[in-house]
């Protein structure tokens, strides 16, 4: 999030399509996000139990944005060659500065689960593999998406059930709390969300420009998003794994009719640790093999769809959504803050409020040719760190 291919709008001669189509997905996961935010998760009328707008954007908006956030590491350090201690420092230098934002808006009291500190380590995980190409890191995302999420299980099986808060500057007075927050208990926990920053490397590091990149990310993203869900139908459905998730849920004994709601409502980052069974249920922000694997799928389906119609339909005024998309810090950031507000109110209506004053703002500055406040202050300082 904030980190944006250098370019000074998605319609200038120097804007391609591969751009256009990553800005607009970007602009989709922060409208995604708003309405995860703003819409009430419960809905007592809907057939599901659950608002079935918030049921579509849960989990996998944010998804969206890690891998977009890939994509955009990988795009900004396409021309580096062994060593790269140029771009490392810049990268390092972004992430900073996101982290420390993340942390000032954590102090805001604004109810929501500020993601900003927690990308802010998640790009620092981009500095090991900056320079191999899509082969190696689409394999890295593939063992880490399988593998991390047992590992978690593992940990967690010794700390506890978790107490997620919105890391703030006043969580630096207890380092290894907010260490173990950011890594492994928290919102989104960057030991398994690295499989999202690994993708969207893997995305970035091929020639987006050749057409036929758009069919084949939305096919395999198809594809790996069903097979997740398929997976986690067939472990909620059978009685003996049902029956132990039942027993290791948060709270033992919750009826499965009550359960199932809760699950398609999301959880807090984590799903509970006491049986293996739930490395195979897909639910938002979970954590699990199922959740890393559906919500990847989901987002290379988008981008992949993305860079398709862009090719396709050139006529399509996409750079009123393009707009927000390279301007995300901002327009995020103005949201967390109007939200810890007296303007901070929920509902469908307040979801279009926000929506149309950041798809009005970021077509302003687009059409204007200006970068968004935040992220031409991210760029300046990272311009001191010296040349890439």
């Amino acid at each position: 999030m904030g980190l944006t291919p250098e370019h000074a709008t998605a319609t200038t001669a120097r804007a391609s399509g591969r751009v256009v189509a990553v800005d607009v997905a970007r602009a989709l996961a922060l409208l995604g996000m708003f309405a995860a935010h703003l819409v009430p998760a419960r809905d007592a009328d809907a057939a599901r139990g659950v608002d079935p707008l918030f049921e579509l954007v849960a989990g996998r908006s944010s998804a969206l944005f890690a891998v977009l956030a890939g994509v955009s590491i990988a795009l900004l350090t396409r021309d580096v060659r062994s060593g790269g201690t140029g771009h490392r420092r810049r990268l390092l230098v972004r992430a900073l500065l996101v982290a420390v934002l993340g942390l000032w808006l954590g102090l805001l009291g604004s109810g929501l689960a500020v993601i900003l500190t927690f990308y802010g380590v998640l790009f620092c995980c981009a500095l090991p593999v900056l320079g191999w190409g899509p082969g190696r890191l689409a394999a890295l995302a593939v063992g880490w998406g399988l593998l991390s999420p047992v590992v978690s299980l593992l940990l967690r099986r010794e700390l506890g059930p978790p107490q997620p808060v919105v890391p703030s500057l006043v969580s630096l007075a207890e380092p290894l709390e907010l260490a173990r927050e950011l890594l492994l208990t928290g919102y989104y926990p960057v030991l398994t969300w690295a499989t999202y920053l690994f993708v969207g490397m893997a995305v970035g590091r091929l020639d987006l420009r050749r057409a036929v990149w758009g069919p084949r990310l939305a096919l395999v993203g198809a594809w790996t998003a069903a097979l997740a869900l398929a997976v986690s139908a067939g472990v909620t459905r059978s009685a003996g794994p049902r029956a132990e998730l039942q027993e290791t849920w948060w709270r033992p004994g919750t009826p499965w009719a009550e359960l199932v709601v809760e699950l398609r409502r999301g959880l807090y980052g984590v799903h509970p640790a006491g049986s293996p069974w739930w490395l195979g249920v897909w639910s938002p922000h979970s954590g699990s093999i199922a959740d890393l694997a559906h919500t990847s799928g989901c987002a290379l389906l988008v981008l992949g769809l993305l860079l398709l119609a862009v090719r396709v339909l050139p006529g399509v005024p996409w750079w009123l959504l393009a707009g927000a998309g390279s301007m995300t810090l901002t327009l995020y950031t103005t949201h967390v803050v109007v939200m810890a507000s007296a303007l901070g109110v929920g509902g469908h209506a307040a979801l279009l409020a926000h929506a149309g004053a950041a798809v009005l703002v970021g077509s302003l500055f687009v059409r204007s040719g200006v970068k968004g406040p935040l992220e031409a202050g991210v760029a300046a300082v990272t311009r001191q760190v010296g040349p890439p």
